[in-house]
């Protein structure tokens, strides 16, 4: 069974990005698991775990200097605990096509205070009732949730819903029917299709980065790319 050894962190290709990052790129590799990145020495502002196998997001060492996580098209169900004492500085996490299925499961992303970039496009949760503004509530300092701008509006609205000793059980995002309205500041659900076929069509760490680049601009991939 393929393994992420230290063997293969010294024998994996190191650039420069686009976002002029040390990255290490680890793509299509099978892994089934995270270990022994230990062996990386922290020289990575980016690491790119994207078409594996892990089911987990967890065992992380002390990195430092990481900022970003590339973790497209795995099957990933749980996020450890405990992240921000291993990822101090990350602020970055592209965790498109993946297994995550409830609100509740996602409560771990809070412990990251630098966190600023998130997308959960492509994963089950993403249409629960209340996904984004509880996203939003739990990471109030997050900027772009699925590659949308996070606005003033939204912010109110989570605070409002979430943030009062009386707020909703995670369990009740699971009800349709719901007497506070959500506002859809989002990508239409044809931007939101253009994306997750740019993410999975991508054949290179550069067009991760490039279609990074282009969102965070708020410019949406052609659906033909």
């Amino acid at each position: 069974m393929p393994r992420l050894t230290a063997d293969l962190i010294l024998r994996s290709p190191t650039y420069f990005n686009p976002l002029r990052q040390r990255e290490i790129d680890f793509r299509g590799n099978k892994i089934p698991a995270i270990e022994n990145l230990g062996a990386s020495q922290d020289q990575y502002d980016c690491i790119d775990l994207s078409d594996n196998d892990l089911t987990r997001l967890e065992n992380f060492p002390l990195l430092a200097r990481l900022k970003m996580l590339l973790l497209n098209n795995n099957k990933i169900t749980r996020i450890a605990t405990g992240l921000a004492e291993s990822l101090p500085n990350l602020d970055t996490i592209i965790l498109a096509n993946n297994k995550i299925a409830n609100l509740g499961d996602l409560d771990p992303l809070s412990e990251l205070t630098s966190l600023r970039v998130l997308s959960l496009m492509g994963n089950p949760v993403t249409k629960k009732t209340e996904y984004r503004l509880y996203i939003i509530h739990k990471l109030p300092k997050l900027k772009l949730l699925d590659f949308s701008k996070i606005k003033k509006a939204e912010r109110e609205l989570a605070h409002k819903r979430f943030g009062s000793a009386n707020a909703p059980a995670v369990e009740s995002s699971k009800d349709e029917e719901s007497s506070t309205p959500v506002v859809n500041y989002g990508p239409t659900e044809a931007e939101k299709a253009a994306i997750r076929n740019a993410i999975k069509n991508a054949k290179s760490p550069e067009e991760i980065q490039r279609l990074d680049a282009l969102l965070q601009q708020g410019q949406i991939p052609k659906s033909n790319q």
